[in-house]
């Protein structure tokens, strides 16, 4: 294949865009796109291959990945769209599909993208910290966290187990549950821990607010799971709690 040809150009099997996958109107089928999308979408993966991403505004990242979606339609008025209904990159791939397949030109395609995307980020920054001691990787382990759960619109929890030698073998999600409350069950993250013979743990949940400063229920929960935890001769290393734009370490704040 040309090196220089631009890439999804032609449907991609696995992403062939849906009927309402479309901003504007059509191309009858067999139809290449017009030459001033093409010359576009080769301009703008030019910058990306030359520069990366870290000069791009959001939008102008999010049409890279729409271009798989949608390979003959122009993206510029969508992605613009989904940016000012979310906020930033980020918040559009962790969005639940139902709230992006409400936004106008999104439809099953575009939301399988957004996923894959959401999904590999995800995948990648967990593997810098599964089966790794974790408390010499504190930096990666809170850049996973911010990728998992900084965007996210509900509470969620989560526990990661490590051995006697502190490495991550388990990272399971515990609960979720709404915008400012996440239900969390002690005797059901131990009975876990003894089913993996871990020895300590780290709690994790996020503020989908953005603000990581704890509730008075966040400390009370943490010191129940402390309590049982120290029962079964369980360490609790830290419990961290998930802004948009930073964490707050209990540890750290003398809460644990």
């Amino acid at each position: 294949m040309d090196p220089n040809r631009a890439f999804g150009e032609m449907p991609l099997p696995l992403f062939t865009p849906a009927p309402d996958d479309v901003a504007v109107a059509p191309l009858r089928a067999g139809k290449s796109a017009p030459s001033y999308l093409a010359d576009h979408r080769a301009r703008l993966r030019d910058r990306f291959m030359q520069g990366g991403a870290t000069a791009m505004p959001d939008y102008e990242l999010l049409e890279l990945v729409l271009f798989r979606a949608i390979p003959r339609q122009e993206v510029k008025p969508l992605a613009r769209r989904l940016i000012e209904t979310f906020g930033d990159f980020n918040r559009v791939l962790t969005a639940p599909p139902a709230r992006l397949q409400a936004v106008e030109g999104v439809g099953p395609a575009v939301v399988t993208e957004l996923k894959v995307v959401e999904a590999a980020a995800q995948r990648m920054a967990r593997a810098r910290i599964m089966h790794r001691p974790v408390l010499s990787s504190w930096e990666s382990l809170l850049d996973y966290c911010h990728t998992a759960m900084a965007h996210r619109e509900i509470e969620q929890f989560r526990v990661l187990y490590l051995d006697r030698k502190n490495v991550l073998v388990a990272d399971e999600e515990q609960a979720r549950g709404t915008v400012d409350h996440v239900p969390v069950y002690p005797r059901e993250i131990i009975r876990r821990a003894l089913e993996l013979n871990a020895s300590a743990l780290i709690l994790v949940h996020n503020h989908p607010s953005g603000d990581p400063t704890p509730s008075d229920s966040d400390i009370t929960m943490t010191a129940r799971i402390a309590q049982a935890a120290d029962s079964m001769g369980i360490t609790i290393h830290d419990h961290l709690i998930i802004g948009k734009s930073r964490e707050l370490s209990f540890r750290s704040e003398g809460l644990l």
